[in-house]
């Protein structure tokens, strides 16, 4: 058996001490997550990091630095995920944009309200992702290398 994790990317953005977050359907029920999704063949992380931005949050989204690399075993389907964490700036909000499917609704959340929500996080790395950005973790994104 090859063992293959899914490499995913997310965007971890504060603004007025709230972070963005997505409420999508998933078979476990509504769940909360960055804006995040699986990396595409013939795009950079940083590339796929601004796509899924847009698709679940309607957001223009920079990344500017690279908040962390996690690994996490979904326990409901003994999948691994390698998911690159990127912060950044804002720019332009599209509300007219539909968000993609399964996207319910973009919110602005303080971390009380992301910490009482526990339970209803797509994984833990939801809450693990703004806790390493207000310990001001901040890498460079030169440490992203891509050949093509």
């Amino acid at each position: 058996m090859i063992w293959k994790p899914n490499v995913t990317v997310a965007a971890v953005i504060e603004r007025d001490a709230k972070f963005l977050l997505v409420e999508e359907e998933t078979s476990q029920g509504l769940r909360f997550n960055q804006p995040a999704g699986h990396w595409e063949p013939g795009e950079t992380l940083i590339e796929a990091t601004i796509r899924e931005t847009r698709e679940e949050s309607a957001y223009d989204f920079v990344p500017q630095h690279l908040t962390g690399i996690y690994s996490w075993r979904a326990p409901e389907s003994n999948t691994t995920y390698l998911r690159f964490a990127f912060t950044g700036k804002l720019q332009s909000h599209h509300p007219e944009q539909n968000l993609d499917a399964g996207i319910v609704r973009a919110v602005w959340l303080t971390m009380d309200e992301i910490r009482d929500t526990q339970t209803r996080h797509r994984s833990p790395l939801v809450l693990r992702c703004c806790e390493d950005y207000l310990a001001g973790k901040r890498f460079p994104l030169e440490l992203l290398v891509h050949y093509e």
